[in-house]
């Protein structure tokens, strides 16, 4: 063994360990969270909170991130829950895809990572609730049965399937663990390859992508799909990158917390694969078409001359 290939398992085993410790207690977090709520949510508890207009109610769902704020990584079996539990899968989507962004200590990390910039912090908060929307709504017009799991339908005997006590809840909770943990346990591996033999974001070839907006965002997008880094403190790094424009750093930070590469593998326990591959691609489009708009017809109205990074001309 050369050592070469050494140091590359010494800093693969790093980086997984890294990844995997600190998406660890999320996953049992937002597992804990799905076993209560199987067990005691009542059936049609969210029908009746939201709105009886589909889209009216997807709307509000986008916005459910600051009221019940969690992380990719723990969102991901609360909404299976809540799906098998019957909330409307364009509204659980919404959700999904909005709360990381939408997280209360997402949003302040993000106005301190940016020396205290409200413009940059609230135009992630609008990209990320816009994308969140859009493919919910689309969604939310196609048959379920195309996208859904059968393990991630809607349970017609859930009431009378287990006892609503405390043992009933932690036994679901160890079942989704379990569940989920497998495929975040495969996702975290493959990020860590990844990381550590493909991408080097302090190679030339990301420094050279820092004057194109299209193709600076383009690498952020896939940066954070490699580096999958947690919602609320990827906006530190994503302002380390000095030397590109606001677009490509909300590129990063509005694609990553919805598409990376652990979360594909987390998807994959409610969605189908050909729907994980739809979702990334819309979010590609979506996020790298509102990354322009935001740097080149918003964000100019809102920041002060005195900007330290050049917005696109």
């Amino acid at each position: 063994m050369t050592e070469q290939t050494k140091d590359q398992l010494a800093d693969g085993s790093y980086e997984f360990l890294s990844i995997f410790l600190e998406g660890l207690p999320f996953i049992f977090l937002g597992t804990l969270v799905s076993g209560f709520l199987g067990t005691y949510l009542p059936r049609g508890a969210f029908e009746k909170f939201l709105p009886k207009n589909r889209t009216l109610a997807i709307l509000m769902s986008g916005f459910l991130g600051a009221i019940f704020p969690v992380c990719e990584c723990a969102v991901v079996p609360v909404i299976r829950r809540l799906v098998k539990n019957g909330l409307p899968v364009g509204c659980a989507l919404a959700y999904m895809l909005a709360a990381p962004i939408f997280n209360p200590v997402t949003a302040i990390s993000t106005y301190k990572a940016f020396n205290n910039s409200h413009e940059i912090a609230i135009s992630r908060l609008a990209m990320g609730y816009i994308i969140a929307v859009i493919i919910a709504l689309i969604v939310s017009r196609i048959a379920h049965d195309l996208f859904l799991k059968a393990s991630a339908k809607k349970n017609e005997d859930h009431e009378h399937q287990h006892p609503k006590n405390l043992n009933s809840a932690l036994n679901n909770s160890l079942r989704d663990f379990m569940d989920v943990g497998l495929y975040f346990c495969i996702g975290v591996v493959l990020t860590a390859i990844l990381k550590t033999t493909i991408i080097d974001p302090t190679d030339d070839f990301w420094k050279d992508l820092a004057d194109n907006s299209i193709l600076g965002g383009a690498g952020m997008m896939i940066l954070a799909f490699v580096l999958s880094l947690c919602s609320t403190s990827d906006a530190f790094i994503a302002a380390n990158f000095a030397n590109f424009r606001y677009g490509p750093k909300l590129a990063f930070m509005v694609f990553g917390p919805m598409m990376d590469a652990k979360l594909i593998f987390l998807y994959s326990t409610v969605f189908k694969w050909k729907f994980i591959a739809f979702l990334f691609v819309a979010i590609f489009i979506l996020t790298g078409a509102l990354s322009l708009l935001f740097e080149t017809q918003i964000l100019p109205i809102w920041m002060t001359q005195d900007a330290e990074i050049p917005l696109a001309p």
